[in-house]
């Protein structure tokens, strides 16, 4: 599952490394087929992978505090170290790579899920429905309303950063990433910036405390004696679609956003059961192995997404930012990916663990081996890319 969300993860990140974090959605497309593909993305991809990866995220922490109660080990201290670790990898990622990290959040996220570890399951449920509800709450409003007080203001620095971002060194392009403020531009005052940081980690986190749910409930324990469960799950996936398909259908009306918000969170969750019921149907499993090998470095395999993308998409690199669309863009993603199945099969045939992954582990455990410093003791697999 990890694989397979890290390949829609790609899919959707393509268009930012092509485009922009601001400029996605303001995208001259090539021909009407790449307009519809586009939009087809949108509905079927973007804003439901991630959250695939926080469930999985939330459902590694349960899985490693088992673990670590097992070994006789500080469950909250080491989880702690890891996501501390995790911000300050995220912090160097989005510092010195790119704007669109997502393990920054994580960590702060995963922080504050200590909070919930030793909570029970219907406890957690509860925290899910309330905080969902919340979400939904704060989505609601005209989709024709924009938090942009000037649009010109905000074009140009759409303008300058397709620029700098492909013609740009490499210098110039972090330089203009880390100090030209598009919130500025888009006329959020600070005092607003610093609420929605504030709320941030209320608003994504009941995808990561379902995942935790999912844990402490025992799915995905069972494969076979499950999969009349994982079916009912995949029905979610559909009304998820129409749920986002409606979004784009109709335009200017209050509600929409709860249909985008809630609409992505079924579809992800219908994936996650689809997969699930999949991979116990299918007889040849083969397939869902090329994700088992991308998965399990999955850390390494997401950082390694970012260096190669922009590599070809940056001025410092083939300088392609813009220039492929939308349909190659994702051919390119196929490509990116196989690559990483091909890649990850051979390191995995000499390594166990990634070699991000093998880091983190060392500073935890302060152990060359990466393994806890318990004789007879066999370490825990590493959920933290999850």
């Amino acid at each position: 599952m990890r694989g397979l969300s890290l390949l829609g993860i790609l899919v959707a990140n393509v268009l930012i490394f092509q485009y922009g974090l601001f400029g996605k959605d303001e995208i001259s497309y090539i021909s009407e087929a790449d307009s519809s593909f586009h939009t087809f993305l949108k509905i079927a991809v973007e804003g439901s992978f991630m959250p695939i990866f926080a469930f999985l995220f939330g459902f590694g922490m349960v899985k490693m505090q088992e673990n670590l109660r097992r070994r006789n080990l500080a469950v909250k201290r080491t989880l702690a170290w890891r996501f501390f670790l995790l911000i300050g990898i995220g912090f160097l990622h989005a510092f010195y790579l790119w704007e669109g990290d997502i393990l920054l959040s994580y960590g702060l996220t995963g922080l504050f899920l200590l909070l919930f570890l030793n909570r029970k399951a219907k406890t957690l449920l509860i925290w899910v429905i309330v905080l969902f509800a919340f979400t939904s709450l704060v989505s609601y409003g005209d989709s024709s309303t924009s938090l942009i007080e000037n649009p010109e203001l905000m074009n140009q620095y759409i303008e300058n950063t397709n620029t700098i971002n492909s013609q740009g060194t490499y210098l110039e392009i972090m330089d203009h990433r880390n100090n030209v403020d598009p919130f500025a531009a888009m006329g959020i005052p600070d005092e607003l910036l610093i609420f929605i940081i504030v709320l941030a980690p209320l608003i994504i986190a009941p995808v990561f405390l379902f995942g935790m749910y999912g844990a402490k409930k025992g799915w995905f324990s069972e494969p076979i004696k499950q999969r009349s469960f994982y079916l009912k799950g995949a029905f979610l996936l559909p009304i998820g679609l129409v749920f986002k398909a409606l979004y784009y259908l109709l335009e200017n009306q209050a509600w929409t956003g709860v249909l985008f918000g809630s609409g992505s969170i079924l579809l992800s969750i219908g994936y996650i059961f689809f997969f699930a019921y999949l991979y116990v149907t299918v007889k040849n499993s083969s397939i869902f192995n090329l994700f088992g090998y991308v998965g399990k470095l999955s850390l390494t395999n997401y950082l390694m997404q970012t260096i190669i993308c922009t590599t070809v998409f940056y001025g410092y690199g083939l300088g392609l930012f813009g220039e492929l669309g939308v349909m190659y863009g994702f051919l390119f993603s196929l490509v990116v990916y196989f690559a990483q199945v091909v890649c990850s099969k051979w390191y995995l045939s000499y390594f166990k663990t990634g070699p991000v992954e093998r880091l983190i582990r060392m500073i935890i455990y302060l152990s060359i081996s990466g393994r806890p410093k318990m004789k007879g003791v066999t370490p825990e697999k590493d959920n933290i890319g999850a």
